[in-house]
């Protein structure tokens, strides 16, 4: 299946030149650009794309409030693509922001291009892109610096079995769902059923806002080691 993708940045260059290296991919369809996030909603709402490119820091409309529109869409639309946010730095208030309002994850602008070629088949596919090199260091900077949300976390884990609330806090310190397979001697299988369970309870998008909500919930505190 073809994964149709948008890009959005306000950069000419960078639009031209993240277009190429996708559009040269064989499962990889480029079905446009926008250069900023009022006009990447427009285009989007109109092509239908799988997964959306967007820039963080963007004229009109910056990619924070963009994502916002295309994930929590008004009444009689009902196209949602993954959203993968593009930034120049590892930790920015935008990105984790966009965690929270549901995209699939980030990528630094200067990562290799064959990183971008895997983020982009990543998300399509329904996973989050979450390295834990940066994005659990970025989650873990802001909710240390942040205030809880109204609505208690930690209390929302009280539905969750022992065996979710382990799943969960695995996929927080940065696990696969192959390695927390293999350190709870499971099926992989078994681990995707369980990792369904905890979205749907807690209400979550993907694994993405689970890992903001892990750290929100102190199930995982800044620092902690995997």
């Amino acid at each position: 299946m073809t994964i149709r993708v948008l890009i959005v940045d306000d950069q000419a260059m960078v639009r031209a030149g993240f277009a190429a290296l996708l559009s040269a991919q064989p499962d990889i369809d480029v079905v446009g650009e926008a250069p900023d996030g009022r006009e990447g909603v427009r285009v989007s709402r109109t092509v239908h794309p799988d997964v959306v490119l967007m820039d963080v820091r963007m004229p009109e409309l910056d990619g924070l409030s963009a994502a916002r529109e295309l994930l929590d869409p008004p009444t009689g639309v009902t196209h949602r693509p993954k959203v993968l946010m593009l930034t120049t730095f590892d930790i920015d208030d935008y990105v984790y922001e966009a965690l929270r309002a549901g995209a699939s994850g980030f990528l630094l602008k200067d990562a290799p291009p064959a990183d971008l070629i895997a983020a982009v088949r990543v998300v399509a596919s329904g996973e989050a892109l979450l390295a834990p090199s940066v994005t659990r260091r970025l989650i873990a900077d802001f909710v240390r610096r942040r205030p809880a949300p109204r609505r208690d976390p930690a209390l929302r884990l009280n539905g969750l079995t022992p065996r979710e609330t382990e799943v969960l806090e695995l996929i927080a310190r940065g696990l696969s769902n192959q390695e927390i397979a293999a350190g709870l001697v499971v099926a992989e299988q078994t681990v995707k059923t369980h990792i369904g369970r905890v979205l749907a309870k807690l209400d979550l998008r993907d694994r993405a806002q689970a890992v903001v909500f892990a750290y929100e919930a102190g199930l995982v505190r800044p620092g902690d080691s995997a």
